[in-house]
């Protein structure tokens, strides 16, 4: 058999948004491009109207709408439903970005298959929000609806050919909430370019790109979501800036949530010990990790973390709560530390430890580059991608 045809679903466009499954789609076609003819099809978000090629692998806008998930999502699955030139010998949806097309497949007695990428658990990160007592007005709607959409992801599990996650953790997740069969469920891990994220050799020329001398540098990197728990990072940096008083703060990210974040950090005065960076690009991100004593991520709910495997390919020691998939992607105490969920006190302690022991900074990030390069890379998770593929057909 020579190219088959493979159509990609994502609601956000890959080439303008820097997420995680976005990054995934990025990596994984690209090394694909000579075994599949490839098309991603996405919403038409941030400017993205025409369609346009990039390694080999064509890109086309669907409509959708620029405003907030999950307005956006649902224009999106109403465009697949409508659209009549999606045609593919293998389709993979991610997350909630292709149920309109499963269910207009179905109806057409289609048999071809139609694969469903999930990372985290959407039943489970409602779960997770729920439970916790650092919640706004907005983050109580933003899990309303995470709730109704953890239903349409159920559903496409249910009525896909194969599903691929990310980690054990989010197996035994969907097993629990989709009562999935097990044997329907295949699990490729994301994946990190150790060429791209690696260690520099001029610190203190990436620290002068964003301002920074020798003071300590704590770094997140990550969308400013609810399920991020940013507002657990900001109280324990009240702790830590009572020991190490210098320290700085990095945020990358952008999110709903980024002008509650300063408000808070402003109230705690801790103004002078955050830079809110915003998005970077990958360049740029590789920079930021390079400035980084120690990366920091307390998410209270994670299938996996991507932003785990790029701070350790970049030689970074991390800390993170001790949730979901993170202990299979991180080495509790081999290559940074878990704090207990949900405890900022734990995370402070932690974050403070490392400051407090450069040795142990510089041997965790030694064993962190190792298992990460042998571990998580693109290139594996491309080839795990393709026999998954090849499975669905038959080959």
């Amino acid at each position: 058999m020579g190219k088959f045809r493979l159509a990609v679903l994502n609601t956000q466009p890959p080439l303008l948004y820097f997420g995680g499954v976005e990054k995934r789609i990025i990596e994984t076609t690209k090394r694909l491009s000579n075994q599949a003819d490839i098309t991603v099809y996405s919403g038409t978000k941030s400017g993205f109207k025409q369609p346009v090629s990039k390694n080999k692998v064509n890109f086309v806008p669907c409509y959708s709408t620029d405003r907030l998930f999950p307005l956006d999502n649902w224009f999106f699955n109403r465009s697949l439903t409508k659209a009549r030139d999606i045609e593919a010998d293998v389709y993979e949806a991610h997350a909630v970005s292709g149920y309109g097309l499963l269910r207009k497949l179905k109806k057409q007695g289609s048999k071809k298959p139609f694969i469903h990428v999930i990372h985290g658990v959407l039943a489970d990160e409602y779960e997770q929000a729920s439970k916790s007592s650092i919640q706004s007005i907005r983050g109580k709607a933003a899990n309303y609806f995470m709730h109704r959409l953890a239903k349409l992801e159920e559903e496409t599990a249910k009525n896909a050919t194969l599903v691929v996650t990310i980690s054990n953790y989010s197996l035994e997740k969907i097993k629990e909430h989709y009562g999935l069969d097990p044997s329907k469920v295949r699990i490729v891990p994301n994946g990190v370019d150790p060429e791209k994220f690696k260690p520099q050799a001029d610190l203190a020329a990436a620290r002068l790109k964003f301002g920074l001398g020798d003071e300590p540098c704590v770094l997140f990197v990550g969308s400013l979501i609810p399920r991020k728990g940013l507002p657990f990072l900001v109280k324990a940096a009240e702790k830590v800036i009572k020991v190490h008083k210098e320290t700085k703060f990095l945020i990358v990210g952008e999110g709903p949530l980024r002008g509650q974040l300063q408000n808070a950090v402003d109230s705690a005065c801790l103004s002078n010990n955050f830079k809110f960076l915003g998005a970077l690009s990958d360049e740029m991100l590789a920079v930021a990790y390079n400035c980084a004593d120690i990366f920091v991520l307390p998410s209270i709910q994670e299938g996996q973390g991507i932003v785990l495997l790029e701070a350790q390919a970049s030689a970074v020691p991390v800390v993170a709560f001790n949730i979901g998939g993170v202990n299979e992607a991180v080495r509790d105490r081999e290559t940074g530390l878990l704090a207990a969920p949900g405890n900022p006190d734990d995370l402070a302690g932690a974050v403070s430890r490392l400051l407090t022991d450069k040795g142990l900074r510089e041997r965790m990030g030694s064993n962190a580059r190792k298992f990460v390069a042998e571990n998580f890379t693109w290139d594996l998770c491309a080839q795990r991608m393709l026999g998954v593929y090849n499975e669905s057909l038959g080959i």
